[in-house]
């Protein structure tokens, strides 16, 4: 009597549970919400973190050889041939007032297009390529510097450090100005 008594009881405690179940399904409802996200290319420039939107950069180089244009700004060290096609290089850290930083194995060339301009752009190392919720981007800080801060379109963390989005369609505009 005591085995039927016990499996009555558990029997009740297995449908208690399984009741208990059910109701909590039922009253939370999961809402999936589809955010928007922004494609980026992090990297660095002087050992500080920079950012510029995926759909403008068109492809990733390992440095190549750089042939001097006589008469070009600074901060256009010269042009290199990729696959027969001449591309103009930007040396953004000259650009951007940033300290210069010595090229490394890991320093890459950026192919980058916005609004009809192309141009490749000198970054010490590519740091990641990922996908960042929209909300997550916040307006530039005002500690920037002065030259920076109007090529900068936001800023986001990665980890515990902040990137900084370069607008690549200011900066081509004022290459072509």
């Amino acid at each position: 009597m005591l085995i039927t008594i016990s499996m009555a009881a558990q029997k009740n405690k297995s449908d208690l549970i399984l009741d208990e179940l059910r109701r909590r399904k039922t009253s939370k409802k999961i809402v999936e919400v589809e955010e928007d996200t922004v494609k980026v290319v992090i990297f660095s420039l002087s050992d500080e973190l920079y950012a510029i939107k995926g759909p403008e950069v068109k492809e990733l180089l390992s440095l190549v050889p750089i042939h001097c244009v006589p008469g070009s700004p600074d901060f256009i060290p010269g042009v290199i041939n990729i696959r027969g096609d001449i591309e103009s290089v930007i040396k953004i850290n000259k650009f951007l007032g940033l300290p210069d930083s010595e090229t490394s194995t890991k320093s890459r060339i950026a192919i980058s297009e916005t609004d009809g301009i192309r141009s490749g752009i000198i970054l010490d190392s590519v740091e990641d390529v990922m996908d960042i919720p929209a909300s997550s981007v916040n307006p530039p800080l005002s500690t920037l510097g002065k030259e920076a801060k109007e090529y900068v379109s936001g800023e986001f963390l990665y980890g515990d450090r902040s990137v900084t989005i370069l607008d690549i369609g200011k900066i081509f505009g004022r290459l072509g100005s």
